[in-house]
Protein backbone atom coordinates (compact mmCIF):
# COMPACT_ATOMS: atom_id res chain seq x y z
CA UNK A 1 0.00 0.00 0.00
CA UNK A 2 0.89 3.66 -0.21
CA UNK A 3 0.82 4.76 3.42
CA UNK A 4 0.85 8.42 4.41
CA UNK A 5 2.11 9.37 7.86
CA UNK A 6 1.39 12.80 9.31
CA UNK A 7 3.96 13.26 12.04
CA UNK A 8 7.74 13.40 12.32
CA UNK A 9 8.38 12.03 15.82
CA UNK A 10 9.44 8.66 17.16
CA UNK A 11 6.12 6.93 16.49
CA UNK A 12 6.10 8.09 12.86
CA UNK A 13 9.69 6.97 12.32
CA UNK A 14 9.16 3.54 13.87
CA UNK A 15 5.94 2.83 11.96
CA UNK A 16 7.54 3.95 8.69
CA UNK A 17 10.47 1.61 9.24
CA UNK A 18 8.27 -1.33 10.26
CA UNK A 19 5.87 -0.98 7.35
CA UNK A 20 8.62 -0.67 4.75
CA UNK A 21 9.91 -4.01 6.03
CA UNK A 22 6.46 -5.39 5.17
CA UNK A 23 6.72 -4.05 1.62
CA UNK A 24 4.73 -0.82 1.84
CA UNK A 25 5.70 2.60 0.46
CA UNK A 26 5.59 5.57 2.82
CA UNK A 27 5.03 9.30 2.43
CA UNK A 28 5.79 11.21 5.62
CA UNK A 29 5.08 14.85 6.37
CA UNK A 30 4.31 17.24 9.16
CA UNK A 31 4.46 20.84 10.19
CA UNK A 32 8.16 20.92 9.23
CA UNK A 33 9.23 19.58 5.85
CA UNK A 34 12.84 19.66 7.03
CA UNK A 35 12.03 17.33 9.93
CA UNK A 36 10.18 15.04 7.53
CA UNK A 37 13.28 14.86 5.33
CA UNK A 38 15.45 14.13 8.36
CA UNK A 39 13.15 11.26 9.32
CA UNK A 40 12.92 9.82 5.81
CA UNK A 41 16.61 10.06 4.92
CA UNK A 42 17.96 7.03 6.83
CA UNK A 43 14.99 4.77 6.01
CA UNK A 44 15.69 4.10 2.35
CA UNK A 45 13.99 4.79 -0.95
CA UNK A 46 10.59 3.48 0.13
CA UNK A 47 10.16 6.39 2.56
CA UNK A 48 9.78 9.85 1.05
CA UNK A 49 9.20 13.24 2.68
CA UNK A 50 6.35 15.40 1.42
CA UNK A 51 4.18 18.35 2.37
CA UNK A 52 1.08 17.36 4.39
CA UNK A 53 -1.26 18.04 1.46
CA UNK A 54 0.78 15.71 -0.75
CA UNK A 55 0.76 13.05 1.97
CA UNK A 56 -3.03 13.12 2.04
CA UNK A 57 -3.39 13.18 -1.75
CA UNK A 58 -0.82 10.48 -2.49
CA UNK A 59 -1.76 7.81 0.03
CA UNK A 60 -4.26 4.97 0.25
CA UNK A 61 -4.44 5.34 4.03
CA UNK A 62 -3.22 8.11 6.33
CA UNK A 63 -1.73 7.66 9.80
CA UNK A 64 -2.04 10.60 12.19
CA UNK A 65 0.83 10.45 14.68
CA UNK A 66 1.20 13.93 16.13
CA UNK A 67 0.82 15.46 19.57
CA UNK A 68 -2.65 16.60 20.62
CA UNK A 69 -1.52 20.22 20.41
CA UNK A 70 -0.56 19.82 16.75
CA UNK A 71 -3.64 17.99 15.45
CA UNK A 72 -5.57 21.00 14.22
CA UNK A 73 -2.62 22.50 12.39
CA UNK A 74 -1.42 19.37 10.65
CA UNK A 75 -4.92 18.34 9.51
CA UNK A 76 -5.46 21.88 8.20
CA UNK A 77 -2.13 21.81 6.34
CA UNK A 78 -3.17 18.52 4.76
CA UNK A 79 -6.40 20.08 3.49
CA UNK A 80 -8.81 18.39 5.86
CA UNK A 81 -11.50 21.04 5.66
CA UNK A 82 -11.30 20.92 1.84
CA UNK A 83 -12.09 17.20 1.74
CA UNK A 84 -8.53 15.92 1.24
CA UNK A 85 -9.30 12.82 3.32
CA UNK A 86 -12.69 12.03 1.79
CA UNK A 87 -13.11 8.28 1.37
CA UNK A 88 -9.75 7.47 2.94
CA UNK A 89 -9.09 5.38 6.03
CA UNK A 90 -7.40 7.49 8.72
CA UNK A 91 -5.60 5.65 11.52
CA UNK A 92 -5.36 8.04 14.46
CA UNK A 93 -2.81 7.12 17.14
CA UNK A 94 -2.48 10.32 19.16
CA UNK A 95 -2.10 10.03 22.93
CA UNK A 96 -4.23 12.99 24.02
CA UNK A 97 -3.21 12.56 27.66
CA UNK A 98 -1.78 15.00 30.16
CA UNK A 99 1.38 13.13 31.15
CA UNK A 100 1.47 14.79 34.57
CA UNK A 101 -2.05 13.76 35.61
CA UNK A 102 -2.90 10.86 33.29
CA UNK A 103 -6.16 12.61 32.39
CA UNK A 104 -7.42 13.13 28.85
CA UNK A 105 -6.93 16.56 27.33
CA UNK A 106 -10.21 16.76 25.37
CA UNK A 107 -12.93 17.91 27.76
CA UNK A 108 -15.40 15.67 25.95
CA UNK A 109 -15.26 13.24 23.07
CA UNK A 110 -11.86 11.97 21.92
CA UNK A 111 -8.89 12.88 19.77
CA UNK A 112 -10.14 10.42 17.16
CA UNK A 113 -13.56 12.07 16.99
CA UNK A 114 -11.85 15.46 16.84
CA UNK A 115 -9.87 14.33 13.79
CA UNK A 116 -13.07 13.02 12.19
CA UNK A 117 -14.62 16.49 12.61
CA UNK A 118 -11.53 18.17 11.13
CA UNK A 119 -11.40 15.79 8.14
CA UNK A 120 -14.96 15.39 6.84
CA UNK A 121 -15.43 12.33 4.65
CA UNK A 122 -12.46 10.50 6.16
CA UNK A 123 -13.02 7.19 7.93
CA UNK A 124 -11.21 7.39 11.26
CA UNK A 125 -9.99 4.36 13.19
CA UNK A 126 -8.46 4.73 16.64
CA UNK A 127 -5.45 2.40 16.91
CA UNK A 128 -1.78 1.99 17.82
CA UNK A 129 -1.71 4.54 20.64
CA UNK A 130 -0.79 2.22 23.52
CA UNK A 131 2.41 0.51 22.39
CA UNK A 132 5.52 2.58 21.82
CA UNK A 133 6.40 2.78 18.15
CA UNK A 134 9.71 1.00 18.73
CA UNK A 135 7.75 -2.02 20.02
CA UNK A 136 7.01 -2.89 16.41
CA UNK A 137 10.66 -3.02 15.39
CA UNK A 138 11.35 -6.21 17.36
CA UNK A 139 9.40 -9.45 17.58
CA UNK A 140 8.06 -10.57 20.97
CA UNK A 141 10.41 -12.87 22.86
CA UNK A 142 10.00 -16.66 22.86
CA UNK A 143 6.71 -17.65 24.46
CA UNK A 144 5.46 -14.07 24.63
CA UNK A 145 1.85 -13.56 23.50
CA UNK A 146 1.05 -11.71 20.31
CA UNK A 147 0.42 -8.04 21.07
CA UNK A 148 -3.29 -7.26 20.95
CA UNK A 149 -4.14 -3.87 19.46
CA UNK A 150 -7.59 -2.61 20.43
CA UNK A 151 -9.15 -0.51 17.66
CA UNK A 152 -12.47 1.17 17.01
CA UNK A 153 -14.17 2.87 14.10
CA UNK A 154 -17.43 3.17 12.19
CA UNK A 155 -16.37 2.14 8.68
CA UNK A 156 -15.93 -1.57 7.91
CA UNK A 157 -13.38 -1.03 5.13
CA UNK A 158 -11.27 1.33 7.23
CA UNK A 159 -11.28 -1.19 10.07
CA UNK A 160 -10.18 -3.90 7.64
CA UNK A 161 -7.34 -1.75 6.30
CA UNK A 162 -6.18 -0.90 9.83
CA UNK A 163 -6.39 -4.55 10.84
CA UNK A 164 -4.24 -5.61 7.90
CA UNK A 165 -1.57 -3.03 8.69
CA UNK A 166 -1.55 -4.06 12.36
CA UNK A 167 -0.99 -7.68 11.32
CA UNK A 168 1.87 -6.50 9.10
CA UNK A 169 3.44 -5.07 12.27
CA UNK A 170 3.07 -8.42 14.02
CA UNK A 171 0.07 -7.43 16.14
CA UNK A 172 -3.43 -8.82 16.42
CA UNK A 173 -6.29 -6.32 15.95
CA UNK A 174 -9.28 -6.41 18.26
CA UNK A 175 -12.27 -4.32 17.19
CA UNK A 176 -14.07 -3.06 20.31
CA UNK A 177 -16.84 -1.06 18.63
CA UNK A 178 -17.54 2.16 16.81
CA UNK A 179 -15.68 5.43 17.06
CA UNK A 180 -17.72 6.38 20.12
CA UNK A 181 -15.43 3.95 22.00
CA UNK A 182 -12.34 6.04 21.18
CA UNK A 183 -12.45 8.04 24.41
CA UNK A 184 -12.50 4.77 26.32
CA UNK A 185 -9.42 3.52 24.45
CA UNK A 186 -7.64 6.84 24.92
CA UNK A 187 -8.40 6.74 28.64
CA UNK A 188 -6.60 3.40 28.88
CA UNK A 189 -3.37 5.19 27.98
CA UNK A 190 -3.77 7.51 30.96
CA UNK A 191 -4.57 4.53 33.20
CA UNK A 192 -1.39 2.77 32.08
CA UNK A 193 0.73 5.89 32.56
CA UNK A 194 -0.60 6.45 36.07
CA UNK A 195 0.20 2.87 37.08
CA UNK A 196 3.71 3.04 35.63
CA UNK A 197 4.33 6.36 37.37
CA UNK A 198 3.32 4.68 40.63
CA UNK A 199 5.77 1.84 40.10
CA UNK A 200 3.21 -0.79 39.10
CA UNK A 201 3.13 -3.15 36.12
CA UNK A 202 -0.14 -2.45 34.22
CA UNK A 203 -0.33 -6.10 33.15
CA UNK A 204 -0.94 -7.10 36.78
CA UNK A 205 -3.81 -4.59 37.09
CA UNK A 206 -5.97 -6.27 34.44
CA UNK A 207 -7.50 -9.68 35.23
CA UNK A 208 -6.59 -12.52 32.91
CA UNK A 209 -9.83 -13.82 31.40
CA UNK A 210 -9.79 -16.64 28.81
CA UNK A 211 -11.07 -15.54 25.42
CA UNK A 212 -14.49 -16.87 24.44
CA UNK A 213 -14.36 -19.81 22.07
Amino acid sequence: MHIGILGTGGMAAALAQAWTRAGHDILVGGRSLERARTLAGPLGDRVQAAAPADVAAGSDVVIVAVAWEGLDEVIALAGGSEGAFAGKPIIECTNAVDYATGLLKPERGSAAEHVAALAPGGHVVKALHLYAGTSWLTAPGPGAPVRTVAICGDDARALAVASGLIRDLGGEPAVVGGLAHARQLEGVAGFVMALVAGGHDPVTAVPSVPAAA
